[in-house]
């Protein structure tokens, strides 16, 4: 598994920045983050698609705490702080950032509701 080289949180563009040791590179929005927060919270106990996250366009990370070797807490200011966003999940969620971000919207409309609800 690729190992991040630089994790840069860039605030103003809401944006988590990393680079991988295989030459990968992504610009994570704060919004895509949140809503695919890896949390019990989000992901739910029942497995499938998870809860439904809206209203979350314009969260914002405080900071990032380094979890062991492995691992980052992003701490949004919406008070959400329990996901832990492993290497391996933040390279996941950067090479399916678009398919996952269609479904994303795809689940919203079937739900009538809009990612700013």
């Amino acid at each position: 598994m690729p190992q991040p080289t630089q994790i840069k949180l860039r605030t103003r563009s809401r944006i988590l920045d990393v680079s991988y040791d295989d030459g990968t590179h992504f610009e994570l929005p704060f919004e895509y983050l949140r809503v695919f927060s890896p949390s019990a919270e989000v992901t739910g106990h029942s497995g499938g698609e998870g809860v439904l996250q809206t209203g979350k366009e314009d969260v914002g990370i405080e900071r990032i705490e380094p979890v062991g070797n492995y691992a980052v807490r992003l701490h949004f200011d919406d008070g959400h702080n329990t996901g832990l966003y492993s290497w391996s999940l933040l390279h996941e969620l950067g090479i399916g950032q678009s398919a996952k971000w269609a479904r994303y919207l795809a689940r919203c409309a079937e739900a009538g509701v809009t990612r700013n609800a």
